[in-house]
């Protein structure tokens, strides 16, 4: 069985050394590099043996010094606790002298841990096990074993506990030291003046403490199968306790990201990773947040790991089998998506990369808030005809939808149909189905058995109070009526959607000489022109050959409404389900099918089983079923659920819905709606939807958005106005002689802000600019209005502000750098 590897990397880029048996330096080098042999650690790297150190055979623990530049110089502590300075070859001049140095403790035991200063790296500590009349904590001072001699042993410049054991020390900072001692505690010593305790922990968990680098408050340590983090700052238990399933054997916080802490399992394969993240709340810091990853850089058992210094990131793992690892763990990728569309991530500590909305990337993510923003731009959903604003959604579902909606307002507000409150009364609402209520005969019935019906002439016929819900789908049952609404398909180059209506009427005649008339103008021509052969010979006959040989091959056509209009054909004992299910043929295609050929059982249990369907997919189809009901709403919040497009959400809900029955859940939508467009600083689409808001729900008024207050006692100046304007409602008549003009507070008679540029005070006229609103009061023009700037407080009239930043960058008060002109545009 292979020795076990103990690795570590040194402060010199790319060397690091091995021990075990044997001390080792190796220098990563790529792959490609084939002119010297390469231990392989990677798919690109490899390592080439530079040094082996044979001289020791009872290494327990070993240090680098810190601040090595060209060589390594080793702390090798030993069981019979000596402390040898060792090198691998010639170190610079003013480190020559301490190679093959020994720091030696006046007893024998034990060498546990070994630890240089990282600040005053000519020191370094030893901790070491427990002897009676010797301690156990020994900081020596390098730069004086030049001055002993060979046969003289130099002395600890400091010692700390007597008759103790320590088990693990590491450096807090340049003199504080953290050590694990006696199974049962975690000191820390000051080592300022002289050594003092400067805090204790009782605790088993003594092995490995080992402080983050990147955070010297807190400290980590391990007992068994526990890892206990420590805050410094309040040391009477652990922030975080981590219980493992397997023995710890070694733990070390990544030295190039921030709280991120491995640890290694005995005799396991994966490394655990716990990026330690503090939470406050209130400026508190509470029980920290941890994330867990494990890597595994080899299939077999890992013996030891060591962070690289500063590659991001980086590790080495030695494994059981004597291999050798370098792995490079990858950061989780956290998308940041701005409003405007741009893309921004993280990659790497130090880089950011984004793409923007014109990058070509960008194009083929198919974002909503780009259809947005361009509807936005276009007016959509401010038109009062409602059908002109499917026009400019450029999306054909949105555009069936605006169009019922101006087809159901219509038919409400010319009487043809009862809205019963609701302005855009749905299928449901007009048939009365919820409640079950009368039934409809069919208009014709054939004296034969019409059970088994397989002919147009013995099929049952539903119009009988049916009406309503066929205008309602856009049907028209009247016979002039239908010719016309056929004539607008075919000028639409709607051909085969007007021959299946016609066959669904049971007008064969048009509906040939409808598919004639598209094999000549559509792509389709030659199959046009076979269908509407077909269905000159349609037979009635139930056994006929025309039946037999076009109900199976009608399936195979590519056309919904063709395949529709062949199932009608050949449907059998009144069975209309690949009809009424076909999902390419339009829903209030579908509907009014239904509302011709089902009786009221099966046409109330249709409508519920398809609503349902539509209010699952969020299909805006549904509100032709629903109308602006509760069940409309529901339909709209899974449209939004599973198109993110608020936009349309939020228009619908305005013109189609009353505030009473959306309650809260349409205002959040609308509040979303304006947020986004404030986002975009889209600020004139925003003021015309908030323009269309009111018009649609006077009654709703909107909230003062700005206050005026005092700057000396804040009062509201603004609420003291209110109360005039209702007091002394003709102080602002045209042609008055009693006007107010306040230029003072009206609590303390403290003066308003001045304008920066005129230095007249706020509520003081600058001429007789004035115009008259609504209401025919007198009002000045918005240019001699007082606007101020968000960050700095200071403004003016608006025309003289606007005048200035014409010439000028920054404020307009002295002393005032704010360049409150360029505050909207970063």
């Amino acid at each position: 069985m292979a020795s076990r590897l103990e690795i570590l990397w040194s402060p010199i880029k790319n060397k690091f050394i091995t021990w075990g048996s044997e001390i080792c330096l190796y220098e990563i080098q790529p792959l490609k590099d084939q002119s010297t042999p390469l231990v392989g650690l990677s798919n690109t790297s490899g390592a080439l043996l530079l040094a082996t150190n044979s001289n020791y055979h009872y290494v327990k623990c070993i240090d680098i010094y810190p601040k090595s530049d060209k060589d390594i110089l080793l702390g090798v502590g030993h069981s019979n606790g000596r402390v040898t300075l060792s090198s691998f070859g010639q170190l610079d001049y003013e480190h020559q002298s301490f190679s093959g140095k020994e720091l030696v403790p006046r007893h024998q035991r034990s060498c546990n841990a070994l630890a240089w200063n990282p600040v005053d790296s000519y020191k370094i500590v030893a901790g070491l096990d427990k002897n009676r009349s010797d301690s156990s904590i020994l900081l020596w001072d390098i730069t004086k074993t030049a001055m002993i001699s060979e046969s003289s042993h130099i002395r600890p410049v400091l010692e700390y506990g007597l008759s103790e054991t320590t088990h693990s020390l590491a450096w807090i900072n340049r003199q504080v030291l953290a050590a694990g001692m006696n199974n049962k505690s975690i000191k820390i010593l000051d080592f300022r003046d002289s050594i003092k305790l400067a805090n204790s922990a009782t605790t088993k968990a003594v092995l490995g403490v080992n402080v983050n680098v990147n955070n010297d408050k807190y400290l980590a340590s391990f007992s068994d199968h526990q890892l206990n983090v420590w805050d410094t700052r309040n040391f009477d238990k652990p922030v975080l306790v981590l219980p493992h399933g397997k023995l710890i054997s070694k733990i070390s916080w990544c030295p190039t990201k921030q709280n991120l802490l491995g640890v290694l399992q005995r005799d396991s394969s994966a490394l655990h990773l716990y990026d330690i993240q503090q939470t406050l709340i209130e400026n508190e810091e509470v029980e920290p947040s941890v994330i867990e990853r494990v890597v595994t850089p080899g299939t077999h058992s890992i013996t030891s790991f060591s962070w690289n210094h500063s590659d991001e990131n980086r590790f080495l793992a030695s494994l059981l089998s004597g291999q050798m690892v370098d792995y490079t763990v990858y950061d989780r990728i956290t998308l940041n998506w701005a409003s405007n569309s741009n893309l921004i991530w993280t990659c790497g500590r130090k880089t950011l990369k984004y793409i923007t909305n014109s990058s070509g990337n960008c194009n083929i993510l198919d974002d909503i808030s780009e259809k947005i923003k361009d509807r936005a731009n276009k007016g959509y959903g401010l038109n009062d005809e409602l059908w002109r604003n499917g026009e400019l959604a450029n999306d054909d579902s949105l555009a069936t939808v605006w169009n019922w909606l101006h087809l159901s307002k219509k038919l409400v507000d010319e009487g043809v149909i009862q809205g019963n409150g609701f302005k855009h009364p749905g299928i449901k609402s007009v048939l009365k189905y919820e409640n079950n209520v009368s039934k409809s005969e069919p208009s014709s019935l054939s004296s034969s058995d019409t059970s088994n019906a397989t002919s147009l002439s013995t099929m049952k016929l539903f119009k009988q109070d049916r009406d309503k819900a066929l205008h309602l789908c856009g049907w028209h049952v009247e016979k002039d009526s239908l010719t016309k609404f056929l004539e607008e398909l075919e000028k639409n180059h709607l051909y085969t959607r007007a021959a299946a209506i016609a066959v669904f009427h049971k007008n064969l005649k048009s509906a040939i000489e409808i598919l004639s008339k598209g094999a000549e103008d559509s792509v389709m021509g030659n199959s046009l022109n076979v269908v509407a052969m077909a269905l000159a010979g349609y037979s009635e006959d139930k056994g006929s050959m025309w039946r037999q040989f076009c109900s199976s091959p009608r399936t195979k056509l590519d056309d919904a409404y063709l395949r529709a209009m062949f199932a009608f054909l050949t449907a059998e004992n009144g069975n209309y389900d690949d009809i009424l299910y076909e999902n390419e043929v339009s829903v209030n295609d579908r509907i009014g099918f239904a509302c011709l050929y089902l009786s009221d059982t099966r046409l109330n249990d249709y409508l519920k089983i398809l609503t349902s369907k539509l209010t699952e997919e969020g299909n805006l189809d549904g509100l032709l079923l629903t109308g602006n009901t509760f069940e409309g709403i529901k339909i709209l919040q899974k449209y939004l659920d599973r198109t993110s497009d608020i936009q349309t959400t939020a228009l619908i809900s305005v013109r189609a819905f009353n505030s009473e029955t959306l309650q809260e859940l349409g205002k959040d939508w609308v509040n979303s709606y304006r947020s986004l467009l404030d986002s975009w600083q889209y600020w004139h689409e925003r003021a015309n939807f908030d323009i269309m808001l009111c018009s649609e729900r006077p009654t709703d008024k909107p909230p003062q958005q700005v206050y005026i207050s005092c700057n000396f006692c804040g009062k509201s100046i603004s609420a003291y106005m209110q109360g005039l304007n209702r007091g002394r409602g003709n102080y602002t008549r045209m042609g008055s002689s009693n006007k107010i003009k306040m230029s003072a507070c009206p609590a303390c008679r403290k003066p308003l802000p001045r304008c920066a540029i005129c230095l007249m005070h706020m509520g003081t006229t600058t001429g007789d600019h004035l115009q008259m609103d609504n209401d025919g009061m007198k009002v000045a023009d918005f240019s001699h209005w007082f606007t101020w700037c968000q960050t700095c407080r200071h403004g003016g009239h608006a025309s003289h502000m606007l005048q200035w930043f014409k010439e000028h960058s920054e404020c307009p008060v002295t002393a005032c750098t704010c360049k409150c002109f360029c505050v909207d545009t970063l």
